[in-house]
């Protein structure tokens, strides 16, 4: 596109990549996560950890993260 063009057109280049991006049919997804770093997090997958210890839940969650995850060899 001229840059004149894109002078005219009163877009920054994120709103020209956004409007892009849409219109190949993608949808822009913003979402918040737990912070892994703040202490409420850690102590609470502790938590949620030892809470599953020895139960059929755990080995089910270990045998998804071992499909998921390809571990590097030792």
């Amino acid at each position: 596109m001229p840059r004149s063009k894109r002078i005219e057109d009163g877009l920054t280049k994120f709103q020209r990549y956004r409007r892009q991006q849409q219109h190949r049919g993608m949808k822009q997804l913003r979402i918040w996560v737990p912070d892994p770093n703040q202490p409420e997090f850690i102590e609470e997958a502790r938590r949620q950890g030892l809470s599953l210890r020895g139960r059929p839940e755990e080995a089910e969650a270990l045998e998804f993260i071992a499909a998921a995850v390809e571990w590097p060899e030792t």
